[in-house]
Order: structure tokens, then C-alpha cells, then sequence
């Protein structure tokens, strides 16, 4: 039978359905939106109260409850959104959404000025919540993971220009500024002409932002080459551009983040320009310190913070340090189709050492790199030429005869090659990994942040610490919900 003969049901979508909904039964009792909704109300938000400057006895516009802002941001990383456009979207149809603002919905500039602007109460906000977490017992500081990763910054590789172009596009930016000076030059309504403005001042303050960056990296070069070199993005100045993974070159930052390795909490977060980790354990311990008023016992990092400055500086301050280092003397002393150091015989009376066919090989000098003494010596080119060992000793030389190096270790050096030479450190180190690269992980997959959205330092900082409030929170709620489920009663 033909369909235009069955009697059916039509489908009108061109009409206006009115209809009453009840918010709080939009989402289940135990939602994830409920639930951080009652996690983000236990917190103290006194710091963001402050700021606010309307009240009931001088009036003003009344403003979002802090409460509301936090959860949303929140509850939308948690999902992988960090657009504040997609919230205000969302809230429009999205029922998480809706319970949180009470169908009410968010403007997006509100959203997005309330992300970066409050940055010092953010970060006041993550350690005290790093202070409920230790006084649940899942913060011990027995142990600290300290790991980095790069996120790409919110500008592209083409974007870098030299001083000279930066000049010229900034004259042109300052031209455009004073153009609008005109309200009806473009014919435009005053609304269209406040936001053309906007972005035109705009463009030129990260114009006028490049430059300065270009000045100070050029200042940290030596040289009129290597200056002549240095590039500045113009849509993202304090982005650098940082080695990939596949071995390519893109505008970055460093993010860094610290996790305690009782529980993966993370205890701290920061954003560098800096490329590589050799100058951020430090400033890590120092960090942590200062939110927790405690001293990780041990600090953990691989062999991007282990230098032997770092070392000396982790003992004198009593940290126990496990990390990853590289011998420079046994690369200076050969490889697979040459003598290994220890066929050469040190001769400490006459400071000299002895080859295996008997030769000398006299000192030569010194160098300090990195902490550390080498020595080195060298063995007279007649002798190598005629030696019947040569071409396993040192095939290779050609004009020279053959040299060794001999390292001199301090006592803190010595004592951390000793203690990495243990089983126990080794198990310690190889627990890194699965701890301090799982933040990493849930930060660019779960919650999508594999390129900032912001852009600038002081913004990007603040990002991050979004990404880190929302794990810890995600770690509490867990920990809620494990503690009510033994006690047999709701999350409340």
C-alpha cells in the first residue's frame, strides 16, 4: 500500500511550542554538573567577592555570583569546551547548562573577561584547594613529579616578522586608529564603529607588544647575525617558537606541572617562553612550597631538569632529587670503534695516564661544564702513528694523537650518581612517567587543550590554572563520592 493512502502524523517544525519546565529535574541527582556545583560551594570565594563592587545599600548592576562563573568554566573544560562563544551557545539548549545558570544564560564577554581577569583569586583558589585535598589526605608531598609540555600558542608560524616589517605594520595600525577619529567615515552604526575600533586598538597594542618583546630577545643574543635573526609573532608576541615532538619548529608555551604522587593531585602549575626544563626545577620547589607551607621530600623529573646545578642546589636545600643524567666524560672519552677510558691507566704521582701499550699521555688542560671538572689528556702523534693498536684505539685520528678525559665529581655529584645507581631510585624514577604524564594527557585529551585559547602570557597562565583547578576538582569529587558511597549517604 502506497503511503500517501496511510492516515500519519505531520511533523510541524514551523510553529512556537510554549511549555513548563521544572530546572532541577533538567539533570539527575548525581550529574557531574550537580555535583561540582556543590564541590565549587564548599570552597572559600571570598577573594572573588571582594571585587565586586555593586551592593545592596549603593546599588549598581547586580553581578554573577562567583559560584556560578567558576562552575561554569569548570563543568565546560571538563568537557573539552573552551570557547566562551560555545558556552554562551550552550547554555541555550544544553540542560547541564541550564541547571547551572537557571535557564538564565551567560553573555560571552562576561565569560570570557571573568577567565583572565581573575587570575590572583584563581590562583588563591587552587591552593586553598590544594589545602582541603592535603587535609583529606590525598596531598602528602612524599613525593613530587615534576614534568613539562608544550601548548600551542593561539598564533601561527607565518605570523613571526622581523623588526622592520613589525615597524611598518604598526605605522599602518596607527593610521587605521586615527582614521576612526571620524565616527561616520565608514559609514558604519555606532555600534558597528565601537567594535571595528576595538579591534583596530587592539591590533595595535600587540603591534606595540612585539616590538618590545623584539627588543628583548634581541638583547639576549650575542652578535649582529644572530639579532638579526630574531622573529616576533604579531598576533601572539610572547609566544616562542619551540621544538615539536616530530622534530619541526611551532609557536609554543611551556607549560609546567607538578603532581604528587600519592594521588596524581596536581600541586602546581605555571606557563614559561622558555624551550627547554634545565631552569624550572627551582622555581617548581619554590612554588609548591609556597602553596602548601611544605616541603616536598622528594622531587622527581627527568633529564630536562637534571643538570648538575640543580643537583648541588636540591641537596644544599635538603630535597631528595631523582632525576636522569648524562655522563659528558664518557662521551668525550670515545665510542663503539675506540678505547674505552678504562684500558688507560692514571698515573696520579706524575698526573699523567699510561696507554695499553705503555705510552704516556701528558695533561693538556682543564674545562668546567656544567659543575663539573674535566681534565684531559693527550698522547703524542708519533706514538699513535706507529701504534699496532691503533685502529681499534683510535682510527680516526688523523693529526692527533689520542686523548682521554678524566671527570672530577663533588660530594653531592658522587652521592647522586650513587644513589641512582640503586634499585630503589631507579623503581622511585621509573614511577614518573606513569604519574606526571597523565596530567598532560587528561589536559590535551579530556580537556581538549592541546593550543591555548587566550592569547599572552598573563593569560595563558591563567588558562592553565583553569585546566589544573578543574582536575583537582574532578580528583575531590571522586574522592566525595567514594566517602558517601562507604558512608551509604548523598553528596551534599
Amino acid at each position: 500500500m502506497s503511503a500517501d493512502h496511510l492516515l500519519l502524523r505531520t511533523i510541524n517544525r514551523n510553529q512556537m511550542v510554549f511549555r513548563t519546565i521544572d530546572v532541577e529535574r533538567l539533570i539527575e541527582e548525581d550529574h557531574p554538573a550537580r555535583l561540582l556545583w556543590e564541590a565549587v560551594g564548599r570552597l572559600d570565594l571570598e577573594p572573588f567577592y571582594k571585587a565586586i563592587g555593586s551592593t545592596r545599600e549603593e546599588g549598581g548592576r547586580p553581578s554573577y555570583p562567583p559560584q556560578l562563573l567558576i562552575s561554569v568554566w569548570a563543568y565546560a573544560y571538563s568537557r573539552g569546551i573552551g570557547s566562551a562563544r560555545e558556552i554562551d551557545r550552550r547554555c541555550g539548549y544544553e540542560p547541564a547548562f541550564q541547571w547551572l545558570t537557571g535557564m538564565e544564560g551567560i553573555n560571552y564577554h562576561t565569560l570570557a573577561d571573568f577567565r583572565v581577569d581573575k587570575k590572583e583569586e584563581l590562583d588563591k583558589l587552587f591552593s586553598h584547594l590544594l589545602g582541603v585535598l592535603s587535609a583529606a589526605g590525598l596531598v602528602t608531598l612524599e613525593q613530587v613529579m615534576v614534568d613539562g609540555t608544550k601548548i600551542k600558542a593561539q598564533a601561527s608560524g607565518k605570523t613571526f616578522r622581523r623588526e622592520k616589517t613589525l615597524q611598518e605594520h604598526l605605522k599602518k595600525a596607527q593610521e587605521q586608529v586615527e582614521a576612526l577619529s571620524d565616527p561616520h567615515a565608514e559609514g558604519l552604526n555606532p555600534r558597528q564603529q565601537k567594535a571595528r575600533e576595538r579591534v583596530r586598538r587592539e591590533k595595535k597594542e600587540r603591534l606595540e607588544l612585539a616590538l618590545e618583546e623584539m627588543k628583548k630577545l634581541r638583547a639576549s643574543k650575542s652578535g649582529a647575525e644572530e639579532q638579526e635573526k630574531v622573529r616576533v609573532s604579531m598576533t601572539d608576541p610572547e609566544a616562542r617558537q619551540m621544538k615539536q615532538a616530530d622534530g619541526g619548529c611551532a609557536p609554543n608555551y611551556n607549560a609546567q606541572i607538578c603532581t604528587d604522587g600519592e594521588h596524581g593531585v596536581i600541586v602546581d602549575v605555571e606557563v614559561t617562553q622558555a624551550g627547554n626544563d634545565y631552569q624550572q626545577l627551582l622555581p617548581a620547589l619554590d612554588r609548591v612550597e609556597g602553596r602548601l607551607e611544605q616541603t616536598p621530600q622528594q622531587m622527581v623529573g627527568d633529564g630536562g631538569y637534571t643538570s648538575r646545578e640543580n643537583v648541588e642546589k636540591m641537596a644544599g636545600r635538603k630535597v631528595d632529587f631523582v632525576g636522569s643524567l648524562g655522563d659528558h666524560a664518557s662521551k668525550a672519552n670515545g665510542g663503539q670503534d675506540r678505547f674505552p677510558v678504562n684500558m688507560f691507566m692514571y698515573d696520579a704521582e706524575q698526573n699523567c695516564f699510561v696507554c695499553p701499550q705503555g705510552k704516556r699521555l701528558k695533561y693538556e688542560g682543564k674545562q668546567e661544564k656544567d659543575g663539573q671538572t674535566f681534565y684531559k689528556y693527550k698522547a703524542q702523534k708519533q706514538d699513535c702513528q706507529v701504534c699496532p693498536l691503533k685502529m681499534q684505539c683510535c682510527a680516526k685520528n688523523k693529526k692527533h694523537g689520542r686523548s682521554v678525559v678524566r671527570s672530577e665529581e663533588t660530594a653531592a655529584m658522587l652521592a647522586f650518581r650513587a644513589k641512582m645507581a640503586t634499585e630503589e631510585a631507579k623503581a622511585q624514577y621509573r614511577r614518573r612517567a606513569e604519574i606526571a604524564e597523565f596530567p598532560h594527557a587528561w589536559i590535551k585529551a579530556k580537556l581538549g587543550l592541546r593550543q591555548f585559547h587566550v592569547r599572552g602570557l598573563v593569560k595563558v597562565k591563567a588558562e592553565l590554572l583553569w585546566a589544573g583547578l578543574t582536575f583537582n576538582l574532578q580528583k575531590w569529587i571522586g574522592f566525595l563520592r567514594e566517602s558517601s558511597r562507604l558512608a551509604g549517604v548523598a553528596i551534599s
